[in-house]
């Protein structure tokens, strides 16, 4: 989809983004999947193969087809999270936001003052960051650029109205295994049980009410589907290296047919 609107603005108005899942950072295969009909690409840098030096080609490549690029940081890395936005990156999740002082953290990374404490540095000249003489890029950066905390832990749950209180975060973003894991305390890895709809349910609702969005990782269509249905509008689905598994099964099935 082709529009002028910045995915802020997109998710702002209430669109719905259906974002890739990128783990592997191999730049041939990044560029296929940014030709797809998703509407964003997010980079994985907790459990994915991408570093910094990855996203900073990585974002490159996904801005040349179009589209907004998403970068998920490893657990605590804020630092990262600014860096990736000198990178280009249009929001950033953070994995593992336990309470409102993590959020407040992260936010700092993410947000230039008086709302942050990030810090100045231009490097992709053609966005107009850091022209001389223009504060386009700077008065923009913090409603334009979206910092997204990971809901996975009982944790993170309870202190949940707390973390969308937090000024400079934009919404939250659930990781179904790993909060099946927490929720089950310890017992199952299974974002498909039925015994978390109710409290995925309950993050929707909430940051509906606190005017921020909310954001999921859906393993498959059927479940995008349904977390949709429960009030994300930010739904990133499987991964690269499941579209390969997925798309090669499909065409021996049918030849073998």
């Amino acid at each position: 989809m082709t529009t002028s609107l910045s995915l802020a603005e997109r998710l702002r108005s209430g669109e719905t983004i259906r974002s890739a899942w990128s783990t592997i950072s191999d730049p041939l295969l990044l560029e296929s999947i940014s030709a797809l009909g998703f509407d964003a690409i997010t980079l994985d840098m907790q459990h994915g193969s991408h570093t910094e030096q990855g996203i900073c080609q990585g974002i490159g490549t996904v801005k040349a087809s179009g589209k907004p690029v998403i970068v998920r940081i490893p657990v605590g890395r804020f630092d990262t999270a600014s860096r990736a936005l000198d990178f280009g990156a249009h929001a950033v999740i953070a994995p593992m936001i336990n309470s409102a002082e993590e959020a407040k953290a992260f936010a700092g990374a993410m947000k230039y003052p008086p709302l942050g404490e990030r810090s100045w540095g231009p490097l992709r000249g053609r966005d107009g960051y850091g022209q001389p003489g223009s504060n386009a890029y700077l008065t923009a950066a913090n409603q334009q650029t979206l910092s997204f905390a990971m809901i996975e832990t009982r944790a993170a749950y309870e202190a949940l109205d707390a973390i969308l209180a937090v000024d400079g975060i934009d919404g939250v973003f659930v990781g179904p295994a790993d909060f099946s894991i927490a929720w089950s305390n310890g017992l199952e890895a299974n974002p498909h049980s039925e015994d978390i709809v109710e409290p995925l349910t309950h993050i929707a609702r909430r940051a509906a009410a606190h005017n921020k969005l909310a954001g999921i990782y859906a393993p498959n269509s059927a479940f995008a589907k349904r977390y949709h249905a429960l009030g994300y509008r930010f739904i990133t689905l499987a991964s690269d290296s499941g579209y390969l598994v997925a798309g090669a099964a499909a065409m021996l099935k049918a030849w073998d047919e």
